[in-house]
C-alpha cells in the first residue's frame, strides 16, 4: 500500500455529498427488480455499466431516473441505505450527511413515509453497526416547480423532527437557485439548514444567488466559484464550505479530466473545500476513491490531505463539541503516522 492510501484509510472523514439513490449499485437494481416484479431494460450488470457513459448532467439523471423503479417498498430503501453505510465504513467515514429525493418516488405513488422509515431506519441501525453519525437531508428537484417543492415541504412537516436540511439538486441549468427563493425562506423558518447544488453545470451567479437570494448554509460543488475571484474571497471570508465531488465532475464532463478540477485551485486559495462521492455506483468510486484519484492527479501533499479530510468536518451540520472530537482524531492519526510534509 502506498504512503498516499495508508494516509487516506486511516484519516476519519465525514462524507457531505451524497445521493442515496445514487449509491444503488446494478446488482441491488437487479436483486430489487426480481424482488418487486420490475422489468429492466437491461439484460445484465455488464449492460447497466456500459450504459454509464455520460456526456453530461442529463444523459446521467435520465438513467437515474429510470433506476429508481426498483425501489419501491420500506425494505428496498432500507437495503439500499444500509449498502452504502457499510461502504462509507469501509473507508472510514465516521459521519455522513446525506441526501435523498422524495419527490421522484412520490410521482411513482411511493408515500413519502415509506422512504423517509425505510432511509431513518437504516441510519440508526447504522450508528449501532458501525458507529456513524447521521444527518438527513431532503431535496427539491430544481426540474419542478416551487409550489411543487412547497408541496413537498407541506407533506414533510409532521416529520421535520426526522429530517435536519432540505437541499436542491437535478438539471441545474435554467433553473437558478432563485427559482425556489421562498421555500428556502420557509424552511429556515422552520429551522432546518439548507444546501444547493450551484456552479457545478451552472455559471459563478448561480452560486450568488443561493447566497445571497436563498441563504444556504452550504455549497454542493461549487466548482464555477474559480472562476470568479471576488467569489473566491467571499467564500473564504465568510468560511462557506463546497462539497466538490471530483470523480463525478470527470464522469459528467464538468471538467475535461481530474487535472483540470479546480479543487486544488479553491483550496489553496483557502477555501473550505471538502471531498465527496455524489452518486458513486454511477461514477465508479465512494469516498476514498475520490480523495486517491484527486490527490493523484492535482499532487495534493499530505498536509492538504489532511486539510480535506478536517474541513469535511468543520462544514458538517455537527455540533461543535462532536466536531472538536473528529478533529481531534484526526490529529491522532496523523500524530500515529508521523506523515512527511506536515
Amino acid at each position: 500500500m502506498s504512503q498516499l492510501e495508508t494516509l487516506v484509510n486511516a484519516l476519519p472523514k465525514a462524507e457531505l455529498h451524497l445521493h442515496l439513490e445514487g449509491s444503488l449499485e446494478p446488482e441491488m437494481m437487479f436483486e430489487l427488480a426480481r424482488r418487486n416484479g420490475v422489468e429492466l431494460k437491461y439484460g445484465s450488470v455488464d449492460e447497466i455499466r456500459a450504459a454509464y457513459d455520460f456526456s453530461n448532467l442529463q444523459d446521467f439523471l435520465d438513467l437515474y431516473y429510470q433506476g429508481m423503479a426498483v425501489l419501491q417498498t420500506e425494505q428496498d430503501f432500507y437495503d439500499l441505505t444500509s449498502a452504502y453505510l457499510a461502504k462509507a465504513a469501509a473507508d472510514n467515514v465516521r459521519h455522513v450527511e446525506v441526501f435523498f429525493d422524495p419527490q421522484a418516488h412520490m410521482e411513482r405513488g411511493i408515500v413519502f413515509e415509506t422512504v423517509l422509515n425505510g432511509i431513518r431506519r437504516a441510519l440508526q441501525d447504522g450508528h449501532i453497526r458501525h458507529g456513524i453519525t447521521f444527518s438527513l437531508i431532503m431535496c427539491f428537484l430544481r426540474h419542478l416547480s416551487e409550489e411543487e417543492a412547497f408541496a413537498l415541504l407541506e407533506v414533510a412537516t409532521p416529520y421535520l423532527d426526522q429530517i435536519d436540511g432540505v437541499g436542491l439538486d437535478s438539471s441545474e441549468l435554467g433553473h437558478p437557485p432563485s427559482k425556489f427563493k421562498r421555500v428556502f425562506e420557509e424552511a429556515g423558518i422552520l429551522g432546518l439548514k439548507r444546501v444547493a447544488h450551484a456552479g457545478e453545470e451552472g455559471p459563478p451567479e448561480y452560486i450568488w444567488e443561493a447566497l445571497q437570494e436563498i441563504g444556504v448554509d452550504r455549497i454542493d460543488h461549487g466548482n464555477a466559484a474559480a472562476r470568479d475571484q471576488r467569489l473566491v474571497d467571499h467564500l473564504v471570508e465568510t468560511g462557506m464550505t463546497l462539497t466538490m465531488c471530483p470523480l463525478s465532475n470527470q464522469r459528467l464532463c464538468v471538467t475535461p479530466d481530474l487535472i483540470t478540477n479546480p479543487l486544488a485551485k479553491l483550496l489553496r486559495a483557502g477555501v473550505r473545500v471538502t471531498v465527496n462521492s455524489d452518486d458513486p455506483s454511477y461514477f465508479g468510486g465512494y469516498v476514498n476513491d475520490n480523495y486517491l484519484a484527486i490527490a493523484d492527479a492535482l499532487d495534493l501533499t499530505p498536509a492538504e490531505i489532511i486539510m480535506l479530510a478536517r474541513n469535511s468536518f468543520i462544514g458538517s451540520f455537527l455540533p461543535d463539541a462532536d466536531k472538536e472530537r473528529y478533529l481531534d482524531e484526526i490529529d491522532t492519526v496523523v500524530s500515529e503516522l508521523a506523515a512527511p510534509g506536515i
